[in-house]
């Protein structure tokens, strides 16, 4: 009887543990199916974060006042030296304080004035004893007034000899009718001045006017120029300021160190291509750091071979963002040293730190990269580079050793698809171009030099969309080039521009081309 009653209990125990081991098994992949829908919804969720800030938030990297103090929670030395000073301070109470008045600075001395006169009645002049008044004095006060564009026309007039008596042909070595050659000019047989090129010119590479805006403009003006004659007009200067643009590339090589970054740009009517292809923009950034040298240069590609070509017989530091095509570059170059940009790791982080809630492991970095600039600021304390670059090392070298193991750390901590790992993965790949900035005193830690030259024309592209034809685009990119490095060297670029289109077709070799650079020639 025990025996048969137990039969029944034994198969039911077994069937109860194979039914647990399966409900422990789905139990366990449940569980690890819901840690990977966990960590995609914070993927996905930080995806969003990064998307809504791109489009509806500003594309400032500056933290707010709020993000700072969050920072210095991740400095413990520093924030145990302010609560050390904060504890041994004493409360000082301030009595409250008048606002003061924000004072309106002073209009520039070298501006054009005109007087103009206010005074009283002439029957006001005379005192009630019946005395004349007598001038003691007076009140000035200054406003700015604006005259629009004027438009005037040079008539260029040219007298003509000739001979009554023999008409010309007693000398048969001369003509028997003589004028003074035209004066050269930047368009040859045009009725545009070098001050009017001058200035379409820098409307459109400097104020972001596209052609077609300028043409209503001068149009307000009484005047009809169409904008096929202005990008004619901008094509034939820039073919014009090619020996200059021979100078720039010679000079922009001749540096220790040279920048390159590269944008898009849409070109109509290239050759094997599509209206919709994308093209490219390249820029580079180099010649001698107190001077120096920024070069455009279109191409439809971006391609390791467009590098190369910038990059020509460079020899020095080369620096770049992580973009792959470099490397490819640089192993090919024995005598160019690779150094990376400190500004696109922390760029990564940040959008780590505004994209996620979880921002402590970003601000820890955040933090860390700051204290690199920060010794950057001891540039403007030592004249000599060699000793701002050693001390520079030595303040930078400990904060480096310290992030470096924490990204190691990280690296195995964070999961690779967040943007978090992805910012600490790309810090490591990096990480030995990111030191060489410390080995030349001419290297700053990141190319925001380069990348402010490329800005304008970012900006530019957003009025006028796309470049007509590949002559425009190269065209474009030669006077982006005169231009940012006219600024680069504290030019104004419509007095520099002006005095360039008057004294380049005066220019006969290769110094009366380098005499006009902006490197050379002086704002006078």
């Amino acid at each position: 009887m025990c025996r048969a009653t137990l039969r029944p209990v034994e198969g039911n125990v077994e069937t109860l543990a194979r039914e647990n081991a399966q409900l422990r098994q789905e139990n366990v992949e449940l569980h690890r199916e819901r840690v990977e829908l966990t960590k995609r919804i914070d993927i996905l969720g930080e995806q969003l974060a990064w998307l809504k800030r791109r489009f509806f938030s500003r594309s400032s990297e500056a933290l707010s006042e709020a993000d700072l103090r969050q920072l210095r929670l991740f400095d413990e030395a520093d924030s145990a030296r302010v609560d050390q000073a904060e504890k041994s301070q004493t409360l000082v109470h301030v009595p409250e304080h008048t606002r003061r008045q924000p004072k309106r600075q002073p209009l520039p001395e070298d501006l054009p004035r005109e007087e103009v006169l206010v005074d009283i009645p002439e029957e006001q002049k005379h005192c009630q004893c019946g005395a004349e008044l007598v001038r003691i004095g007076e009140e000035t006060s200054e406003k700015l007034d604006v005259i629009p564009p004027q438009i005037r026309v040079i008539r260029t007039v040219r007298p003509k000899y000739a001979c009554h008596d023999c008409e010309g042909s007693g000398d048969e070595s001369h003509p028997a009718v003589r004028i003074a050659p035209m004066p050269p000019a930047i368009i040859d047989k045009g009725i545009a001045t070098a001050g009017l090129l001058a200035y379409i010119v820098a409307s459109k590479f400097c104020d972001s006017l596209p052609l077609y805006r300028q043409e209503k403009q001068f149009a307000r003006i009484g005047v009809e120029l169409s904008r096929r004659t202005m990008a004619d007009w901008m094509i034939a200067a820039s073919v014009a300021c090619a020996p200059l643009m021979n100078v720039l590339e010679r000079r922009l090589r001749s540096g220790p160190l040279l920048q390159l970054d590269e944008t898009t740009v849409q070109v109509m009517d290239e050759p094997g291509r599509d209206n919709t292809s994308l093209s490219y923009m390249w820029v580079a950034r180099g010649g001698a750091p107190e001077a120096p040298v920024i070069l455009y240069h279109y191409a439809p590609s971006r391609g390791a071979e467009v590098a190369r070509q910038m990059l020509g017989a460079f020899e020095g530091y080369l620096q770049t963002d992580g973009y792959e095509v470099y490397d490819r570059v640089c192993e090919g170059a024995s005598k160019v040293i690779h150094t990376g940009c400190w500004s696109h790791v922390r760029r990564k982080f940040f959008e780590a730190q505004k994209s996620s809630s979880k921002g402590g492991s970003s601000e820890v970095a955040l933090s860390a990269i700051g204290k690199l600039y920060i010794a950057e600021g001891q540039r403007k304390i030592h004249r000599d580079p060699q000793q701002f670059a050693a001390e520079r090392r030595r303040l930078v070298e400990p904060v480096l050793q310290d992030f470096h193991a924490w990204l190691q750390r990280r690296a195995s901590q964070v999961p690779p698809e967040t943007l978090l790992g992805k910012a600490v993965n790309y810090a490591l790949v990096q990480w030995p171009k990111l030191l060489r900035y410390l080995d030349h005193p001419a290297i700053t830690p990141d190319t925001n030099a380069c990348e402010n030259a490329i800005r304008p024309f970012v900006v530019g592209r957003k009025n006028w969309l796309f470049s007509g034809s590949p002559r425009g685009a190269a065209a474009s990119a030669t006077l982006y080039s005169i231009i940012e490095t006219a600024k680069a060297n504290g030019h104004e670029p419509y007095w520099y521009l002006r005095g360039l289109f008057e004294k380049l077709p005066l220019a006969r070799t290769d110094a009366d081309s380098l005499e006009l650079a902006p490197f050379r020639i002086t704002k006078a």
